[in-house]
């Protein structure tokens, strides 16, 4: 039993150093460090553009129309049908 676990855990131990030692797979023209900064930066512009556009207010905004309170009252006004009959109606009147 003994044996099994020296010899897994040199198995285990040569497996992670060759896989440690191994260069980065890349390729033949591959992109490099500074082409990756650059579109790292480039996609955190664009995300800041989309953050930025979202909360799109105008500079300058026309000021709400004043609000004119209009003055109403109601009153009673009579008027006669075309039988004869007076008739006393409501009426909202405004100024």
């Amino acid at each position: 039993m003994r044996g099994y676990l020296k010899t897994a855990a040199t198995a285990a131990l040569a497996a992670i150093t060759l896989c440690s030692a191994q260069p980065a797979a890349q390729a033949r023209d591959g992109i490099g460090v500074g082409g990756a900064a650059a579109l790292g930066v480039l996609g955190g512009v664009v995300a800041g553009t989309a953050i930025a556009s979202a909360n799109n207010r105008p500079v300058y905004a026309a000021p709400p129309p004043a609000y004119v309170e209009e003055i109403c009252h109601i009153e009673r006004r009579g008027f006669i049908d075309p039988y004869g009959v007076e008739h006393i109606r409501r009426v909202r009147v405004c100024e």
